[in-house]
């Protein structure tokens, strides 16, 4: 390359934005992913002896799939090709194939093929590529934000190995935005003071996603005027407005976070679905871990609904499901769906206060011995033990005899007369009514 060269390639490069000229240049520039690029791990230990075989990078936009890729294109001896299942066609696929068997046939060299955006080749281009990768013609570095299990034919995944990568944390995407405001190759060169609370509001803000981090960064330096100094002087509100998302007063781990999820809760208890929508979007605004509401509101079906109205744990569980699995900002509906559902369902703690009573008793040293004709009966000897006399409910009218399950007459749940759980307690009645008096039974209490 001769000056000319030289000097172009360095104007391009300062035209890029600041987080494709900040993209590591070796694994140890790579922040965060330390569960697959920590020291030691197999992705790791791969690639610096350059014996890495196909493997799929799976995670969110900007967790550093591309940057792990170019990583890797730096330390290995191999010829690294890039193409991108958004650009790339049938034809020119086949072009690149072609290359890498001519390569490896000819002089002995061998091609790893990074496909950015994997999951958007469709069947027939995924299958163009499997004999390739079966036969090492190619080693296949393919991304996605899509789950390759269900976006990538299963014979090219099964072929290679699936890593996970996570969301960027805050810590780290702080980590990377201060590295590029000293590197020459980022913002080195300007004068620029940024405010802590402006970068964590920017970490926080950006949901894991370090590409978005950077980029508004720079809009934040670029567009500040210098002061008296000639310094470049970002606060929060500058920040705010180059990423166009107002600071919450929301601390994950100090009282924002506590006081807000409790008055989530609390409002979905209580069944108020507007205040509930509102603490939901205060959450999810200030990026608060989706996943963390799902679990709440699981449990809250369960808690403060129950039985009253059965299918609040089905939609919660489902809910929790779907938002792994669609992820955000889509996931914001299906949070919302799930916690309307819930504020507005009949109400009822009798499961809970019911096996909160149980427990009591077990704890306090109240535990009953199992009556014998509850005791196993599939066990060589059980017969003359006196393992015997348990009646088979399903053998009776209305699939209910009356015997003795529990050597005590106390009751723990209480079915409230709330939506279904006043069918489960008529249903209840009905049952009590048919039992026989017999011995009285012994009350926990007096044990």
């Amino acid at each position: 390359m001769d000056l000319f060269e030289t000097e172009r390639a360095g104007e391009l490069m300062r035209l890029q934005p600041l987080a494709a000229r900040m993209r590591p240049r070796t694994l140890d520039d790579v922040v965060g992913q330390d569960h697959i690029l920590g020291k030691g791990k197999l992705l790791r230990r791969s690639i610096e002896a350059d014996r890495l075989g196909s493997i799929i990078l799976y995670g969110p936009p900007g967790c550093g799939k591309t940057s792990i890729a170019e990583a890797i294109a730096s330390t290995t001896k191999r010829r690294f090709e890039r193409t991108s299942g958004v650009l790339a066609n049938v034809a020119s696929l086949r072009v690149l194939l072609a290359a890498a068997d001519h390569r490896k046939r000819v002089d002995g060299i061998e091609t790893i093929l990074f496909i950015d955006e994997i999951h958007h080749f469709s069947k027939s281009q995924q299958d163009i590529l499997l004999p390739h990768v079966e036969d090492g013609t190619v080693t296949l570095i393919g991304a996605t934000t899509h789950n390759p299990f269900f976006f990538i034919n299963s014979p090219l995944t099964s072929r290679s190995q699936v890593f996970q990568l996570n969301p960027v944390s805050e810590a780290s995407i702080i980590e990377i935005l201060n590295r590029a405001l000293v590197d020459e190759r980022g913002l080195g060169g300007r004068p620029a003071d940024v405010d802590p609370d402006a970068l964590a509001h920017l970490a926080r803000v950006c949901e894991g996603d370090g590409r978005r981090a950077l980029n508004a960064l720079e809009i934040a330096v670029m567009s500040t005027p210098p002061n008296e100094q000639y310094r470049i002087h970002v606060t929060a509100a500058i920040m705010e407005e180059s990423i166009q998302k107002k600071a919450v007063v929301y601390d994950r781990d100090e009282d924002g976070h506590h006081d807000t999820i409790s008055a989530f809760i609390k409002s979905v208890r209580g069944s108020d679905p507007h205040a509930a929508i509102y603490w939901l979007a205060k959450m999810i605004y200030a990026g608060e871990d989706p996943r963390f509401i799902a679990r709440r509101l699981v449990i809250l079906a369960s808690e403060d609904i129950g039985n009253a109205d059965p299918r609040g744990l089905t939609i919660a569980t489902s809910a929790m499901e779907a938002v792994a699995f669609v992820g955000m900002p889509e996931g914001r509906i299906i949070l919302a769906q799930a916690t309307t559902y819930l504020a507005t369902a009949p109400k009822s703690n009798a499961a809970y206060l019911a096996i909160d009573a149980a427990l009591a008793d077990v704890e306090k040293g109240r535990v009953l011995p199992v009556p014998v004709h509850l005791r196993s009966a599939s066990y060589k000897g059980a017969e003359q033990l006196g393992h015997v006399g348990y009646q088979y409910a399903h053998d009776f009218e209305g699939h209910f005899v009356d015997q003795e399950y529990m050597p005590t007459s106390a009751v723990y749940y209480k079915p409230t007369q709330a939506g279904y759980e006043d069918v489960i307690a008529k249903r209840m009645a009905g049952w009590t009514a048919r039992r026989k008096p017999g011995n009285p039974k012994v009350d926990s209490r007096e044990l």
